[in-house]
């Protein structure tokens, strides 16, 4: 079972900094943060090659240092495009066609474990799609766009999805076709599977698996990493 892990790390860091600086180039525990995030994804066994995407700008950067940090398992750097699954499709769409199995990684989740990529892609070759989720800790409202609740949703149901996303690649490559073809932009991958009436099995992820998003949460990954 051949595995491939795309890595989107194309964002032009707007929610993270005014000023525009990206998040997957910051420097965190001596590296930057998107080094930690594919040294993280090269040491599961199952992955046999990386594909990342970043912006254009970024890719001889990229190319000349990776492997000085001992980043080897990327095959592939490809320029994103304009949303998150414009990236994600250019990844999947260079990636090998003999490969049985697409993982998914936000680039910003540095903190991933080799037990939780083993589960996922083993769940996504038993089931054909899976994703890694957290249950909900808080009472979840649904709420009207005015902000008038309309009920309050059975916590047991409900789940934080994170990445990685794994699926059969036959699978995952209709379904962005499908959404291509529709106009459709989903949140996340797996949104674009369950539309098209596949079912998504949830694998236990990990509330210390966290994304950073803006330059607030860079003081909580410090405090994960430093194991303290």
């Amino acid at each position: 079972m051949k595995t491939v892990a795309i890595i989107p790390a194309g964002g032009k860091g707007l929610r993270f900094s005014p000023r525009g600086e990206k998040k997957q180039f910051v420097e965190v525990g001596g590296a930057p943060l998107i080094v930690h995030t594919l040294r993280a994804v090269q040491a599961s066994p199952l992955v046999d090659g990386i594909i990342l995407v970043v912006p254009e700008e970024d890719r001889e950067w990229l190319t000349e240092r990776l492997a000085s940090y001992g980043v080897e398992k990327v095959k592939s750097i490809v320029p994103g495009g304009a949303h998150r699954q414009d990236s994600v499709w250019a990844g999947i769409r260079v990636a090998d066609e003999d490969a049985d199995i697409l993982m998914i990684h936000d680039g910003a989740r540095p903190l991933i474990t080799t037990d939780i990529i083993g589960n996922i892609v083993m769940a996504a070759a038993e089931r054909g799609a899976a994703i890694t989720a957290v249950p909900v800790t808080d009472t979840v409202k649904l709420c009207r766009p005015n902000n008038w609740v309309i009920r309050t949703l059975p916590r047991s149901e409900v789940y934080l999805a994170q990445t990685p996303q794994a699926f059969r690649r036959k699978i995952i490559v209709s379904a962005y076709e499908a959404a291509y073809g529709e106009g459709f932009y989903g949140t996340d991958d797996a949104s674009l599977v369950e539309r098209m009436g596949v079912p998504v099995y949830v694998v236990a992820g990990s509330y210390r698996n966290v994304k950073v998003t803006t330059w607030q949460d860079l003081p909580y990954l410090r405090f994960l990493m430093s194991g303290t």
